[in-house]
C-alpha cells in the first residue's frame, strides 16, 4: 500500500478481468468478475448532485480489491470528492486505503465487505445506500475546512423495506494526524442520516476521544421526525469516544442488545457465508 501507481482512465468490460501493478512488498492486484471498472477524471454529478472529481467507480458483481490504495487528492478547495464508488454486488476490499477528503467511499448499492481498511476524509466519510460491513478497519477523521465537523457515515435508505445499512464491526475511529497537528476543537460524529430510513451501527469498535458526545448528528434541513424513522445503534464499544450517556434522544438512536447487534454480522446481514469464502479473504461471521 506504501507505493502509489496512478490508474489510467478506461472502460473494462467482460466476464473476467485482473488489474496488476507492481509494488513493493507485494503485488496489489484488482481483480473484476462480472464487472465493469470505471477510472473517471472528467467531473460527474452523483446523487447528491454535486461534482465529483477523478471518482473511481465499480459496477457490476464479484469486485475484488487487496492492497491497493484509491485516493482523490482535490481537497477541500473542490468541495465533494469521492476516491471509490462502488455499486457492485458481492464485493469485497481487502488492505485497501481509500483516502479524501468529503464523501471518500461511495457505497452506492448492494451487498459489500470491507476488511482492514483504512477509510480517511471529513464529511461523510462513507455514504450511499449499500448492505455493507466494515470489519477490522479505520475510519480516520480528517481536518475540515473550518466550521465543519467530522460526519463517519452517512447513510442513504429511503424506504424501511430495504435491507440495506452501515454496519462498522471491531474497527477503530482515530483522528488522523493534520486533524490532530490543526489544535482546533472539532466535533466528529459517528453518522447522520442523508436518508429518512438510514441505518448505521457502530458494533464493538474503539472509539477515540474524538468522538463527540453526541455520538450522532441530524441532516441539515431534513424533513420533521427523521430522527424518529432512522436506525442508529451502538453495542459494546469501548474507549474514551464510546459513552452513551451524552448520547442524541433520538427515538431512532438504540443501544442494542445482543441479539439486535447480532442481525448486522456479517453472516446475517450481507449473507457473507454464501459468497466470502471464495474470496480468500479472512472474515468474522458473527460478534
Amino acid at each position: 500500500m506504501e507505493s502509489e501507481h496512478t490508474l489510467p482512465n478506461f472502460n473494462l468490460e467482460g466476464s473476467r478481468a485482473i488489474f496488476m501493478a507492481e509494488g513493493s512488498g507485494g503485488k496489489p492486484t484488482l481483480s473484476l468478475g462480472r464487472c465493469m471498472l470505471r477510472l473517471l477524471s472528467d467531473h460527474l454529478h452523483n446523487a447528491k448532485g454535486m461534482g465529483v472529481p477523478s471518482e473511481r467507480g465499480v459496477s457490476g458483481e464479484g469486485f475484488l480489491a487487496r492492497d491497493i490504495a484509491f485516493r482523490n487528492t482535490a481537497g477541500a478547495a473542490r468541495g465533494q470528492a469521492v476516491a471509490l464508488r462502488v455499486n457492485a454486488d458481492m464485493a469485497a476490499v481487502y488492505r485497501c486505503a481509500v483516502e479524501g477528503h468529503q464523501d471518500s467511499l461511495y457505497a452506492h448499492s448492494f451487498r459489500q465487505f470491507y476488511r482492514e481498511c483504512a477509510v480517511s476524509g471529513t464529511v461523510d466519510v462513507v455514504f450511499g445506500n449499500a448492505a455493507a460491513v466494515l470489519q477490522a478497519c479505520a475510519l480516520v477523521a480528517g481536518a475540515p475546512v473550518p466550521g465543519q465537523s467530522n460526519v463517519l457515515t452517512a447513510h442513504s435508505r429511503s424506504d424501511p423495506a430495504q435491507d440495506t445499512g452501515f454496519a462498522v464491526h471491531s474497527c477503530t475511529v482515530e483522528a488522523s494526524p493534520a486533524l490532530l497537528a490543526s489544535g482546533v476543537s472539532t466535533r466528529t460524529f459517528l453518522g447522520r442520516p442523508w436518508g429518512a430510513y438510514a441505518r448505521s451501527v457502530v458494533i464493538e469498535s474503539y472509539l477515540g476521544p474524538l468522538v463527540d458526545r453526541a455520538g450522532w448528528t441530524g441532516w441539515p434541513g431534513a424533513e420533521e421526525g427523521r430522527s424518529d424513522t432512522v436506525y442508529f445503534g451502538e453495542y459494546g464499544n469501548d474507549g474514551p469516544g464510546a459513552g452513551t450517556d451524552g448520547r442524541v434522544s433520538w427515538a431512532g438512536y438504540h443501544e442494542m442488545e445482543y441479539d439486535e447487534a447480532a442481525q448486522f454480522a456479517v453472516d446475517k446481514f450481507i449473507y457473507g457465508d454464501d459468497w466470502l469464502g471464495a474470496t480468500s479473504f479472512p472474515y468474522d461471521d458473527g460478534i
